[in-house]
């Protein structure tokens, strides 16, 4: 028996370096190993708002590509449906005939990503990807509007809160164009 005692600390120190790399690697299903959400957030050009947005969803962590497209669309569907309702909100407290019209323009912009938005899960769920593409690129671009009508009526302020809504609308969908992008 003490033969072997030399004979084992000499493996053991043959196999110490080792001991970090096999750490590094983790179990399957370890939190060192990335989650599909990483790895698909890791494809975007906006990865924390991605990780963020798909990581509140607690149906993220069990669903595939395609699934967390859908919750990508569906984060971008209700921010388009809260920032309708704000623009009508705004149009109906507004004063200048101007402001509200330019407001209800807004509202009715937003509805229609709001509707694009929900034509691209329709494609989704048909594997029809580039229609989801296409519909997902509109709603992107109906936000637009809303600041060209706002430059238009340079007596008008665009109101920042519309114009943070609108920013964030355009990163959702580029998230989630990309994720789509990754289906085929």
């Amino acid at each position: 028996m003490a033969s072997a005692l030399p004979f084992l600390v000499f493996f053991f120190l043959l196999l110490l370096p080792l001991f970090p790399l096999a750490l590094s690697r983790g179990t399957p299903g370890s939190t060192a190993a990335p989650s599909l959400i990483q790895k698909t957030c890791n494809e975007t050009t906006y990865y924390d708002l991605c990780v963020s947005s798909l990581g509140s969803d607690p149906h993220s962590r069990k669903a595939d590509v395609k699934g967390l497209s859908t919750i990508a669309i569906d984060i971008a569907i209700s921010n388009a449906t809260n920032t309708s309702s704000f623009a009508a909100a705004l149009a109906h407290n507004a004063t200048d005939a101007s402001l509200v019209a330019v407001l209800r323009a807004c509202a009715t912009k937003y509805a229609n990503a709001r509707e694009a938005l929900q034509w691209s899960l329709d494609a989704l769920s048909t594997e029809a990807y580039d229609y989801a593409f296409v519909h997902v690129s509109a709603a992107a671009e109906y936000p637009n509007v809303c600041r060209v009508l706002f430059r238009q009526n340079p007596r008008l302020a665009y109101p920042a809160a519309m114009a943070r809504r609108e920013e964030d609308l355009e990163h959702l969908c580029t998230i989630a164009l990309e994720i789509i992008s990754l289906l085929g």
